[in-house]
């Protein structure tokens, strides 16, 4: 066990063998819903008491699996605007119009149009796109408003001083037509979280947030000054990378463990774990009504933390170094999509996204990354690049 990564982990926050996961003593205080006995946390400003599991419908495309997470009590859905092409909210609105619009909380998200890898805006980034975009999400959801509106996938704080797509949220929330307001972030979290709660803008931040994250503690401080603000806290990417640390599937991660780490944090409302099938609903079930980690639950996280894994924290720092100025973060995204998440069709369409070609190292001799989570860089952009040529309707 003597491995840099371990004891980098066991310097989180996490001291000594039999305290690894770090968990706060207000654990005990969590409040409960005496009917069902759930632990729910209160989402920040917005009033909102929600169970501590939620539903990330990105993956799902069975809509008996979400009812069937609705009648088991999970309140708060989870989607996007580009999810499925559109069709995981097709999916979400059929479903959840033939319930009291009371009974749930829905959120959605919508990525603003032309930023660059550097997280910043450009002629491209219009309000009229924005808007045209959450329209037609209201469209296919069959709703008058969503709850929670998200300006997805901001990593540089650059863009809350955009005023077309900040003002444009802002009137959304002011015409009903959304209840809340937030942002959703996958690199470079802890700056643009802790630049978020010094503001007077947003309700809720949804951003990765898992054990395997180099940068825990700048992570836990940002995410208390922005609950401390009364910004209510939404983590996704709790899995570090979906349900494998390896391309080959030999080495699974603990996903209850995960789960737990994250929740040990009470500045944290609730998470949005993927869900594909209904056993993966019946073991996320469980935990609330008990979200304590045992003994055998932090070893496998410790031993889980010392893999290289397929979770790339989007620290940024390849892109100065990549000779070619490739989009490497996304790129390593698209490969965890692929490998952890066992979802080519996302990978794909992200791939197409990026513009990039079938081998974009191609012409580089020597890579010039070195990346911090030791990633073999270009052997891995080389890998998931091929999938650009398979056709569209092969892809799982």
């Amino acid at each position: 066990m003597k491995n840099v990564n371990r004891r980098a982990f066991l310097r989180t926050g996490i001291t000594g063998a039999a305290g690894i996961v770090a968990l706060s003593p207000s654990l005990v205080s969590a409040v409960s819903e005496p009917q069902q006995n759930f632990i729910t946390r209160t989402l920040g400003r917005t009033g909102m008491n929600v169970p501590v599991i939620s539903f990330g419908v990105m993956r799902a495309d069975n809509p008996n699996l979400c009812k069937a997470a609705y009648e088991k009590g999970i309140k708060l859905f989870d989607t996007a605007n580009g999810y499925q092409n559109g069709n995981n909210e097709i999916m979400l609105g059929n479903l959840l119009k033939d319930y009291p619009r009371n009974s749930f909380y829905l959120a959605t998200k919508v990525k603003p149009a032309g930023v660059d890898s550097d997280g910043k805006p450009s002629d491209l980034t219009t309000a009229g796109d924005f808007l045209a975009k959450f329209n037609t999400s209201l469209t296919r959801l069959k709703m008058d408003y969503v709850d929670i509106l998200y300006i997805h996938d901001i990593r540089n704080p650059e863009m809350f001083e955009y005023k077309p797509i900040i003002d444009t949220v802002k009137k959304l929330k002011k015409d009903g037509k959304v209840k809340f307001i937030g942002f959703s972030t996958h690199a470079n979290e802890p700056v643009v979280i802790d630049a978020a709660a010094g503001l007077n803008i947003f309700d809720v931040i949804l951003t990765s947030y898992n054990f395997k994250q180099t940068y825990v503690n700048e992570m836990n401080s940002a995410i208390k000054k922005a609950s401390q603000a009364g910004i209510g806290i939404v983590a996704m990417k709790t899995m570090a990378g979906g349900g494998f640390l390896d391309k080959e599937k030999t080495k699974p991660i603990n996903s209850t463990a995960a789960l737990k780490w994250v929740l040990s944090n009470t500045d944290v409302a609730t998470t949005i774990p993927g869900m594909t099938d209904f056993d993966q609903l019946d073991l996320n079930m469980k935990l609330l009504s008990d979200i304590s980690i045992s003994d055998a639950e932090k070893k496998d996280l410790i031993l889980a933390c010392a893999e290289t894994g397929l979770y790339c924290t989007g620290c940024t720092k390849c892109l100065q170094l990549c000779s070619k100025k490739l989009p490497v973060p996304d790129l390593m995204r698209a490969y965890m999509y692929a490998y952890g998440y066992s979802n080519t069709r996302m990978a794909y369409s992200l791939l197409g996204e990026l513009g990039t070609n079938d081998n974009p190292c191609k012409d580089c001799n020597v890579c010039q990354v070195n990346c911090t989570k030791n990633f073999n860089i270009r052997e891995k952009i080389s890998d998931i690049s091929r999938l650009i040529n398979v056709p569209a309707d092969f892809l799982a």
